[in-house]
């Protein structure tokens, strides 16, 4: 089991997690939006995390090929700014995990990186922080979305314990 820890204060973030070798495949998020939220299912069960290879996050930098442009991120939307189509050249290595693994996490000040019509982009940076104040993830949960926690690989770190 893995307990993920804000690296400014020590204190934990998450539950106790299992990690998984691969992020999962969804079904047709469209379809499976919840009625009331309108959020797709979260990519990984409560209780699991996973290591996401693909750049996450800002910043963004403009795509080769306006023509046929790509989602900004693996499991995302297009995203497009004055200067064209954009695709993320944020971290790579965040921890992905199910939102309500880390209960404790607050929003930003002035929910800072928080914009979104049914809850934030996750487009826009860190956007959730420790109790302590510090910022250490990225909440995707926005309608057209995916919904899903990503904690920032440097202001976080993971305690494990021995099989």
């Amino acid at each position: 089991m893995t307990v993920f820890l804000c690296s400014k204060c020590g204190t934990a973030i998450t539950s106790e997690l299992i990690e998984l070798i691969t992020i999962p495949d969804l079904p047709d998020r469209e379809q499976n939006r919840d009625k009331k939220t309108r959020r797709a299912p979260s990519t990984l069960q409560q209780g699991y995390y996973a290591i996401d290879p693909e750049p996450w996050g800002a910043p963004y930098v403009v795509q080769d090929d306006q023509e046929n442009p790509k989602p900004a991120h693996s499991r995302g939307f297009m995203i497009s700014r004055e200067e064209g189509f954009v695709i993320s050249a944020g971290a790579t290595g965040t921890v992905l995990a199910h939102p309500e693994d880390a209960p404790d996490l607050q929003p930003l000040p002035g929910w800072e990186n928080s914009y979104g019509c049914c809850g934030p982009t996750g487009d826009s940076g860190l956007n959730r922080a420790c109790p302590c104040g510090a910022p250490v993830a990225t909440l995707a949960a926005d309608c057209f979305g995916p919904y899903e926690l990503h904690l920032d690989p440097v202001r976080t770190y993971a305690l494990s314990e021995g099989v």
